[in-house]
C-alpha cells in the first residue's frame, strides 16, 4: 500500500550554478545550428546535435558531434557561447564573459551513428532512435503546472530571484544559486513547508542575515496561503558566505542536473539527459513526449499522477515498450491507455518530432528552472506542455 502521509524534498539550481552554465551553453549550440539551418535551407530533420561543455575559472570548453549548415563555424559558436555567459549575467574576474578562454572541439557525428538514424527512402527505413535507453514522464494534480510541489516551488523560488536580479530590483544577487523546499504530506496532498533552503551567491559585504532579508519576501510569495507556518525552519546561505560561484567556484558540466530538469526524484528517470542534444536523440525528445501524454492523462481527469515509461533500441524507429502506472489513482484501466495513447501520438523519433514540432531552434529557454511545468510559447517551445489531447482521451473514456 502507498504512503499516504510523508516527508519528501526536492531542489532546484539557478540559470548561474556551473551545470545550469553548461546546459545553457550546451543548448545554445543546438539552437544555433537550428536557426543557421533554416537559414540555409536545411532540411532540419536532418541536424544533429550532441554537445557537452565544461566550465571552470575562465575557462569553457565545448566537445562533440554535430552535422549542419558550414555557417555554423567555432567562431559563431564561440560568439554565441559569450551572448549566453553575458546573458545569465556574469562578469566577474573569475568568471567573465568576456574575458573566458572558449575553446570549441565539437567535430562531425559518427558515420555509424549516422547509419542507424538516418532515414532512407530506397531502403523503406524510418528515422531509428539516436541510442538505445529508456525515458520516464510523470504528471501529478499537485499544482496547477501538474508538476510534483516540492520542486515546482523550488524551481518558482529561484525564478523569482533571477527576475529581480536581472531587472536591477536587486543588485546584491549574483547569478549562482540553490533552492530546496521540504513538504509534509497527509493523505497523499502537501499540507505543510518544513524546510525551506536558499544559497544564493551575493555581493562582498552582504552579510547572511542581509541576504536573509532580501530573498524572504520573494521566497514567501512563491507559496501558497498557509503553507509556511512559524514551525518553517529556514536555511539561507547556511554557510555564512557565498561570493565565489559559477564555474569559478566550482566547475560545471552539461547534463549533471537530471532530476533537477525532471521530476524533482518524485518520479523514475531514465538517466539521459536532455541539454546538448538534438530531438533524434530519444534521451531528450522521448522524455518530452512521455512528459506530454502523462500531463494530459491527469488533465483530462483519467488520474491523479501518472508515470510512462518508453523504450527504444539504437537505429529502430519503433519503441520497444511502452508502459503506464497511474499508482492507483486512475479511474481507467492503465492497460487501455497504454493502447490509446500510441494511436494518439505516433512514438518513432520521427513521430514525436513531427507531433511536438521539435526541430526548431527552441531549446536555450528549457536549460535553467525546469524543463517541465512550463508555458507553451509562441514560438514553439514547451510544446510538450501542451494539453491538447486531454478532450479526446475524455471523450474515449466517456469521462
Amino acid at each position: 500500500m502507498a504512503r499516504t502521509s510523508y516527508l519528501f524534498t526536492s531542489e532546484s539550481v539557478s540559470e548561474g550554478h556551473p551545470d545550469k552554465v553548461c546546459d545553457r551553453i550546451s543548448d545554445e549550440v543546438v539552437d544555433t545550428f537550428f536557426r543557421e539551418g533554416a537559414k540555409a535551407g536545411w532540411d532540419l530533420s536532418n541536424i544533429r546535435v550532441a554537445c557537452e561543455t565544461l566550465a571552470t575559472t575562465n575557462r569553457v570548453v565545448l566537445a562533440g558531434e554535430t552535422r549542419g549548415p558550414a555557417s555554423v563555424t567555432p567562431e559563431l559558436l564561440i560568439e554565441n557561447t559569450r551572448a549566453a555567459i553575458k546573458d545569465i549575467g556574469y562578469a566577474q574576474d573569475g568568471f567573465h564573459w568576456k574575458n573566458a578562454h572558449i575553446e570549441c572541439h565539437l567535430h562531425a557525428q559518427s558515420a555509424d551513428i549516422a547509419m542507424g538514424v538516418d532515414s532512407k527512402a530506397e531502403a523503406n527505413k524510418d528515422e531509428g532512435a539516436g541510442d538505445q535507453g529508456i525515458m520516464f514522464g510523470y504528471a501529478t494534480n499537485e499544482t496547477p503546472e501538474l508538476m510534483p510541489a516540492t520542486l515546482q516551488y523550488s524551481h518558482n523560488i529561484l525564478k523569482t530571484l533571477a527576475d529581480v536580479r536581472h531587472s536591477g530590483k536587486e543588485a546584491g544577487l549574483e547569478p549562482d544559486a540553490k533552492s530546496q523546499v521540504t513538504l509534509r504530506y497527509v493523505d497523499g496532498k502537501p499540507v505543510e513547508v518544513t524546510q525551506i533552503v536558499v544559497s544564493t551567491q551575493h555581493k562582498e559585504g552582504l552579510t547572511p542575515d542581509d541576504v536573509m532579508q532580501i530573498v524572504r519576501p520573494y521566497v514567501l510569495g512563491v507559496f501558497p496561503a498557509g503553507l509556511v507556518t512559524p514551525a518553517t525552519v529556514w536555511h539561507v546561505n547556511p554557510t555564512g558566505n557565498f561570493v565565489i560561484g559559477g564555474p569559478d567556484g566550482d566547475c560545471g558540466l552539461t547534463g549533471r542536473k537530471i532530476i533537477v530538469d525532471t521530476y524533482g526524484g518524485a518520479s523514475p528517470h531514465g538517466g539521459g539527459a536532455f541539454s546538448g542534444k538534438d530531438p533524434t536523440k530519444v534521451d531528450r525528445s522521448a522524455a518530452y513526449a512521455c512528459r506530454y501524454l502523462a500531463k494530459n492523462v491527469v488533465a483530462a481527469g483519467l488520474a491523479e499522477k501518472c508515470t510512462i515509461q518508453i523504450s527504444y533500441a539504437i537505429g529502430v524507429s519503433e519503441p520497444l515498450s511502452f508502459y503506464v502506472d497511474t499508482h492507483g489513482t486512475g479511474n481507467v484501466d492503465p492497460a487501455a491507455l497504454e493502447k490509446i495513447l500510441p494511436e494518439l501520438m505516433r512514438l518513432t523519433p520521427r513521430g514525436i518530432r513531427t507531433h511536438l514540432d521539435l526541430a526548431k531552434p527552441i531549446y536555450a529557454r528549457t536549460a535553467a528552472y525546469g524543463h517541465f511545468g512550463r508555458t507553451p510559447d509562441a514560438e514553439g517551445g514547451f510544446s510538450w506542455e501542451k494539453t491538447d489531447l486531454a478532450d479526446a482521451l475524455r471523450r474515449h473514456f466517456g469521462a
